[in-house]
């Protein structure tokens, strides 16, 4: 059964657990760089009688005389034994197995003292072929196990102390579970967990590598503090247990792939949060957001006396993860707002949001025009406590230093940010390739807007030498990572958006905005497409392509003429890899005095099939039409223009190729040869 707190001056009586060479209690914002030192895994002392308080306090925290945690779970109990080890008994096997399907979280906050305590009740499950013996659970170094139960029993468990950068103190703490019964493979188990410790400001993993001090203390900003309480989640601080593949930073991309890896495994599951936040005299939070989402704080005030002076206490209710970390903050902050949007934002920087309500109005007819009236949700603008934090977003949730900047620069960030805020709605998650890549696609729709298509199409370049980098050179060679369930950035940032240009120029603005404006997750049939889009139960599993099968249905239905399968197909379904397009030949035929009709031969040598610009220019004019180049194929094109044929061009940056993607041949009196100009 859930635990609960009985009254809310029984959670206010409750110190939280002391931890060894934990630091002064202070804001790590009015300090210079700190690094927390490994904290000790001690077993916990004896439960000890807790101090009378109206109704049935069944679980809580205290520290005893000797400095050491009392943990209280109705009657006194005897605690497990916590084995301390040198090395881990846990292979990555089986870290790799588990899929966090549920978790379902009591937050206890003492930002005075910097720290935090937790119990969860989680649900896992064997993704692995295998039976396991263990289940291996993961928290920051800087919190302590405490506790563990399976089932209705409480469990002696090992605790080793992992690398991995996927938190900021460079260490885990990992749990090594026993279980009775092994877990067969697609099985469950339910586990009870409790553990807590201090979160202060920590950029030892940035520091380890090189980083200058300062920039590191501004990208490593996660802390729990009286001023400010911001916790980004894995890959950040790890606050909430995890099984993941340790990972160190500068051996290439495994840290940003093991991150990527951990969203897509809770992708799905269902979460919960309740909150109790003790605050000192004036320093009641305001502003709890939990997943990018605002909660309503209840803030109880004890200031007639005592150690602290209230609480404030908040409850998410529950929903499922998308393709995102869980996130915790909490802070005061004064609230305005403006189109389509809600700043929460320093007594200080209230002057600074005035230039970013003018950017959000700025942009908001532009998205309104591709995306709809209205947003699913407002975007919330999050004002961090320093000017040179690095901003975070997740979900409809931009945690940014609020401060004055360019008009340009202002509504570039928002025009990515704000469309996060139309694609929210829904039962379930959209996939990250749709997510990120239709906000990633407005922004650089919104470049083209201000500044031209040529500067658009520069942005794009930028992007496509790295994913030429890590695509497949032929499906034989590697499966790659279809953007349905890709974990790298490049694929579902950049990828994704090169995806939605080629869409545009093939479909048309007005067919492609109805088929984003139609874009909520459903587990009704959908128009056309290869199928419904229901979603298999559980985290980190969807029924195959279930939202691109929505959206080609979407995209079909309102283009009415074309068939898109073999775009999707080689585009999003399978990673083919790139095309890799070339002009072979090009006949220009006189067929009047100021006219000529230009034969163009054009071969696509890559293994993903591709519609490209073909453009034919003279010295008087230009015609520009599409041709259909399927994977290891050619096609031919004849276009009729006026003068004297000069120049033919294929592709225009717009479709991602492995090598050049302008493929120019300049004409002369004969046949040309073919030059692709990179």
């Amino acid at each position: 059964m859930r635990f609960c707190f009985a009254g809310m001056l029984a959670i206010a009586a409750l110190p939280l657990a002391s931890t060894p060479n934990r630091m002064p209690a202070q804001s790590a914002r009015q300090t210079p760089l700190q690094t927390t030192g490994q904290s000790s895994q001690q077993p916990p002392a004896q439960a000890s009688a807790q101090p009378e308080a109206k109704g049935q306090v069944i679980f809580s925290r205290s520290t005893g005389e000797d400095g050491e945690t009392v943990t209280q779970t109705g009657a006194a109990v005897a605690q497990p034994v916590i084995k301390q080890v040198k090395e881990p008994v846990v292979e990555d096997a089986e870290r790799r197995a588990l899929t966090f399907t549920d978790l379902d979280l009591d937050v206890h906050l003492r930002p005075a003292e910097q720290q935090i305590a937790v119990r969860a009740l989680l649900t896992v499950r064997n993704d692995s072929k295998a039976a396991l013996a263990q289940i291996p659970l993961q928290i920051s170094s800087s919190l302590s196990w405490e506790r563990i139960r399976a089932g209705d029993h409480d469990v002696a468990f090992t605790v080793a102390t992992l690398n991995s950068d996927t938190d900021h103190t460079g260490q885990l703490h990992e749990a090594a579970v026993p279980l009775v019964e092994p877990l067969a493979p697609g099985e469950t188990a339910k586990l009870d967990v409790s553990y807590s410790g201090a979160i202060l400001q920590d950029a030892k993993r940035l520091l380890a590598v090189g980083t200058p001090g300062d920039v590191a203390l501004h990208s490593d900003w996660d802390e729990v503090s009286a001023v400010f309480t911001g916790l980004r989640g894995f890959g950040n601080v790890v606050w909430y247990p995890v099984s993941s593949v340790p990972a160190i930073l500068g051996d290439g991309a495994r840290v940003f792939d093991e991150i990527s890896r951990q969203k897509l495994r809770l992708s799905g599951a269902r979460f919960r949060l309740r909150l109790a936040n003790e605050f000192a005299a004036g320093q009641a939070p305001n502003v709890a957001l939990v997943n990018g989402r605002s909660l309503a704080l209840a803030v109880t005030d004890f200031s007639a006396g005592g150690e602290i002076a209230g609480v404030a206490t908040a409850d998410s209710g529950e929903s499922v993860l998308g393709f995102e970390a869980p996130s915790l903050f909490v802070a005061g902050r004064n609230a305005t707002s403006g189109t389509d949007m809600n700043l929460l934002v320093l007594p200080e920087d209230a002057n600074a949001a005035n230039a970013w309500t003018a950017a959000a109005t700025a942009v908001a007819p532009f998205l309104q025009g591709w995306l709809g009236a209205r947003p699913a949700e407002a975007l919330t603008l999050l004002d961090l406590p320093d000017a040179h934090d690095a901003p975070f977003e997740t979900g409809a949730l931009l945690a940014i230093p609020i401060r004055p900047g360019p008009a340009d620069q202002l509504q570039g960030v928002l025009a990515h940010a704000m469309s996060h805020a139309y694609l929210r709605a829904g039962p379930a998650p959209l996939p990250m390739w749709l997510d990120e890549g239709v906000a990633n696609f407005m922004g650089t729709l919104w470049i083209e807007k201000q500044q031209g298509r040529d500067k658009a199409l520069e942005w794009l370049e930028s992007g496509r030498r790295a994913l030429a980098i890590v695509e497949p050179a032929s499906p034989g060679e590697s499966a790659g990572e279809p953007i349905e369930h890709a974990t790298s950035p490049v694929y579902y940032r950049t990828k994704a958006v090169f995806v939605l240009w080629m869409l545009r120029d093939m479909v048309g603005e007005p067919a492609l905005s109805a088929a984003l404006r139609g874009l909520e997750p459903t587990t009704a049939p959908h128009p056309g497409g290869r199928g419904g889009t229901e979603r298999n139960g559980g985290a980190g599993n969807t029924s195959s392509n279930a939202s691109s099968q929505l959206f080609e249905g979407l995209l079909e239905q309102a283009d009415g003429q074309r068939d898109l399968k073999w775009f999707f197909s080689d585009w999003i379904d399978a990673d083919r890899g790139l095309p890799d397009l070339a002009i072979e030949g090009v006949f220009p035929n006189s067929t009047a005095p100021d006219s000529s009709l230009v034969a163009v031969n054009v071969a696509n040598n890559g293994y993903a099939g591709a519609e490209a610009a073909l453009t034919v220019r003279s010295d008087l004019t230009s015609v520009t039409q599409r041709i259909l180049i399927p994977a290891r194929s050619k096609a031919s094109r004849r276009i009729l223009i006026q003068g004297k044929p000069i120049e033919v061009q294929l592709n225009d940056g717009s479709v991602p190729e492995t090598q050049a993607s302008v493929h120019v041949t300049k004409l002369t009196d004969a046949p040309a040869t073919p030059n692709a100009l990179k």
